[in-house]
């Protein structure tokens, strides 16, 4: 049976890139880099391609790509998008390949690269990363890309439900997947009432994009599987 982990911190991921090449990572940061590119794959971005800095998505910019960066849950100035799920409209971005920066979630896909893969995960797709994540019966690590190096409780809530969506089939490794399945549990009648208390939850109230919570809290609603691989993100599952 395959086992399943959590890092609950980039700050700890270093410890286990060593180990990274016969697991799959799932890379997840819901509030917002993890579900807006799942928003943009469903309608229908060709590709999506993370970057560093913001200097990086601008020279992609130049080749006919559309670049989008943030940076503190702000879109930086002068560029076409930033990391709202709303803005990834079909009109937006349909056919299109986009060159993404963002604070935290872009940086844990490109920390994960060595895996054998490198899964995207948000609540909106969390039923198809679910079954191909059973299909796959590879060890798990789930990576909460947590913000500025520090734990949040939305990544967390997420990486324990897709521990209880997984407990039949695989093994938990470790302290914090069972921290994770607990909060997920207690969080998990009302998720948007629970989150109301996470920092990044107050942070968008103080930028009025509260709108884009009730986007990302949607359940199984997109047919999408983003995977990283070779430096780019690719729908592997369409809509």
């Amino acid at each position: 049976m395959p086992g399943i982990e959590t890092i609950l911190s980039p700050a700890l991921f270093h410890l286990y890139e060593e180990e990274l090449e016969q697991k799959n990572v799932v890379v997840i940061d819901i509030l917002r880099a993890t579900t807006t590119i799942c928003v943009a794959f469903a309608n229908g971005a060709r590709e999506i391609l993370p970057v560093a800095k913001p200097e990086d998505a601008a020279a992609m910019q130049q080749l006919g790509w559309i670049a989008a960066a943030e940076r503190h849950g702000e879109t930086v100035e002068g560029f076409d998008l930033g990391n709202s799920p709303q803005d990834y409209t079909e009109a937006r971005v349909s056919g299109q390949k986009i060159a993404l920066t963002t604070t935290n979630g872009t940086r844990a896909l490109q920390m994960s690269s060595a895996a054998k893969h490198v899964w995207v995960g948000s609540f909106l797709n969390i039923k198809a990363l679910c079954d191909q994540l059973r299909e796959d019966n590879s060890d798990l690590l789930l990576f909460c890309a947590g913000w500025k190096d520090k734990f949040n409780l939305e990544d967390t809530v997420f990486a324990g439900a897709v521990a209880e969506m997984l407990a039949d089939k695989f093994t938990v490794l470790d302290d914090a997947t069972l921290a994770a399945m607990d909060l997920y549990k207690k969080a998990q009648p009302d998720l948007n009432t629970y989150l109301q208390k996470a920092s990044h939850v107050n942070r968008f109230k103080s930028l009025h994009i509260e709108t884009d919570l009730d986007v990302c809290l949607k359940i199984a609603t997109l047919n999408v599987l983003p995977e990283f691989k070779n430096g780019t993100i690719q729908n592997r599952q369409h809509a």
